[in-house]
């Protein structure tokens, strides 16, 4: 599941490729776009904002999401390509690949900012501020936890795995008001140590252990046995967001 340590690395692998290489091609295959053409065009530099990112090159950025399923392949052509493909780069013998990405835009660069702008301190930005973030998630003090921390507007980058993982090793459930959190601080700084250590590798971790199956708390694990006390996780999927918990851990 794509979160901001999962769009960081993607950026990163981007810019490897594409940072200072002219597009030898440029097929965009969504149909508000489909005539924008960027070949002939140098990729300056590839970001991420949170769950979002850009590509800029020259005059236009190319923005994305990728929501529950998208993806960037890329690598020494031939890369794959089939249907679900929603834009190709190329640059010489590099291709790369948008697969099934949620949102896929050709901005103006100059103003390509405006499309995150409501977002809150990036947890893997140059603007990471914990004591904004802090502030952000206590400003609704009754509102549950697990909605908090998915808010983008609070802190960019927490998807629903860390938001599972943070609720578990602050001890509440997802539906503990905010206010039951005694140190907000303490949390949003938990929050930013989980995305900068996964930051590199494609199989997260928040228990230390990075072996098979023993890479997480609680989240994918109901009915089994709590790594801490041993009581059953349990699972809530009736909502829009998977919710996984520890009755005896989290209160």
């Amino acid at each position: 599941m794509p979160e901001g340590d999962t769009v960081w690395h993607t950026a990163a692998m981007l810019r490897e490729h594409l940072a200072g290489q002219t597009l030898t091609r440029c097929d965009v295959r969504v149909p508000q776009f489909a005539t924008v053409d960027l070949t002939g065009t140098m990729v300056d530099e590839v970001i991420s904002r949170g769950k979002h990112l850009f590509i800029r090159a020259g005059r236009a950025s190319i923005h994305s999401h990728l929501k529950m399923d998208g993806s960037w392949r890329v690598g020494n052509r031939p890369v794959r390509t089939d249907h679900r493909a929603r834009i190709i780069l190329e640059a010489n013998d590099i291709r790369a690949v948008g697969i099934d990405l949620g949102v896929l835009e050709i901005l103006d660069r100059d103003r390509d900012g405006e499309a995150v702008a409501h977002l809150g301190p990036d947890l893997l930005g140059p603007d990471w501020d914990p004591d904004l973030a802090a502030a952000n998630l206590v400003a609704s003090p009754d509102r549950p936890l697990a909605q908090a921390l998915l808010d983008q507007r609070v802190m960019a980058g927490v998807g629903n795995v860390y938001c599972n993982e943070l609720c578990f090793v602050s001890g509440h459930l997802p539906t503990a008001p905010v206010s039951a959190i005694a140190d907000p601080r303490r949390l949003v700084s938990r929050a930013r140590d989980m995305l900068w250590t996964n930051r590199f590798r494609w199989n997260r971790c928040t228990t230390g252990d990075t072996r098979a199956g023993r890479q997480l708390w609680v989240y994918g694990r109901a009915g089994r046995s709590c790594r801490r006390c041993g009581t059953r996780i349990n699972v809530d999927d009736t909502a829009d967001r998977v919710a996984y918990w520890c009755p005896s851990c989290q209160r």
